[in-house]
């Protein structure tokens, strides 16, 4: 038996969604260590899998591999649509734990396409890959489609930048009892639209601030100057998003990130991908005060949820 273990991800926003500029999307994001998805696979006659997202990438990766089966089991996961990359990390730990079972190796860069991940943020591949804090190269504009493109016909973007996570920094995740984040095809049709009225200038606008503050940020360990970075890029996103979302947060978001920006223990809040979840940018010293920020955000906005805090991860899935 063979046991996969990879963590969360946290997705800032893309650098640009507009026609206009040269290159579409590239994602920014950041590697966590919790909360995990772990699955354990055997060599089997066939798939076998109570869980349903599971057994039909199970399904996928047996005949992508050209194995006979695998019997797996998901020990952990993340919540479904809840903007921590659930359904990325599950695909691909799923897909190396039934390669390995069968005595493979799986390229999970190359057949990702063909499991439909990856094709607009590479964000999530990468951090299963190899962890960190990373900016992807996004795709050629010229590639674009109105119509989504067909599995495998589409390459994971390239990393254009990745830098490990400082060991003292750490990331509040409030995760809101709310209505999923946007999936599926209701995803794929608030992307398109937006992409085809996406102003340039905001991409612009991002492009000087993860150029001149969040790089350079990462690289000088600045917790405080990242957290602000990132959430002035989040702020920029929303507002491509503003009238598919009801807002540049989606409700209850905005009032989470409203409170949590107030608290000094946070240095930077926002949205990770279509929410739910809310991050917060601390560090180790200020983790208490930060998580009481959390909880006051929730209970401000008359909302259950979760509290949590993660470090981040700067290493690629696990097998054991």
């Amino acid at each position: 038996m063979v046991r996969v273990s990879t963590g969360a991800r946290i997705h800032f926003g893309f650098l640009n969604l507009s026609l206009a500029r040269s290159r579409l999307y590239g994602g920014l994001g950041v590697g966590l260590d919790e909360p995990q998805v772990v699955v354990t696979a055997e060599p089997a006659a066939d798939v076998r899998c109570r869980h349903p997202a599971a057994r039909e990438y199970a399904e996928q990766a047996v005949e992508l591999l050209g194995v006979r089966g695998a019997d797996v089991v998901v020990e952990r996961t993340l919540p479904r649509h809840a903007g921590l990359g659930s359904g990325t990390q599950l695909a691909l730990a799923v897909l190396r734990a039934v390669a390995a079972a069968n005595g493979r190796e799986a390229d999970v860069r190359r057949l990702a396409p063909e499991m439909g991940r990856g094709g607009r943020s590479g964000v999530g591949v990468a951090t299963f890959e190899d962890g960190g804090a990373v900016v992807d190269a996004g795709h050629p504009t010229a590639r674009f489609t109105t119509d989504r493109p067909e599995d495998g016909s589409w390459t994971v973007p390239a990393v254009a930048a990745r830098h490990p996570v400082p060991d003292e920094w750490r990331f509040l995740l409030v995760v809101p009892d709310a209505d999923p984040g946007r999936n599926g095809a209701a995803e794929e049709s608030s992307m398109r639209s937006v992409v085809e009225r996406a102003d340039p200038r905001t991409s612009d606008r991002i492009a000087g601030i993860v150029t001149r503050r969040l790089l350079p940020a990462l690289a000088e360990g600045s917790a405080e100057r990242f957290g602000e970075a990132v959430e002035s890029v989040g702020r920029l996103n929303g507002t491509w998003y503003a009238d598919e979302q009801g807002g540049v947060y989606r409700p209850p978001v905005g009032a989470l990130v409203s409170v949590l920006s107030e608290s000094p223990a946070v240095y930077g809040a926002g949205q990770s991908s279509w929410g739910p979840t809310v991050y917060g940018v601390t560090d180790a010293e200020h983790v208490d005060e930060a998580v009481e920020a959390g909880r006051l955000a929730l209970a401000e906005a008359d909302i259950d949820g979760t509290v949590t805090v993660a470090r981040g991860r700067n290493h690629g899935a696990q097998m054991g």
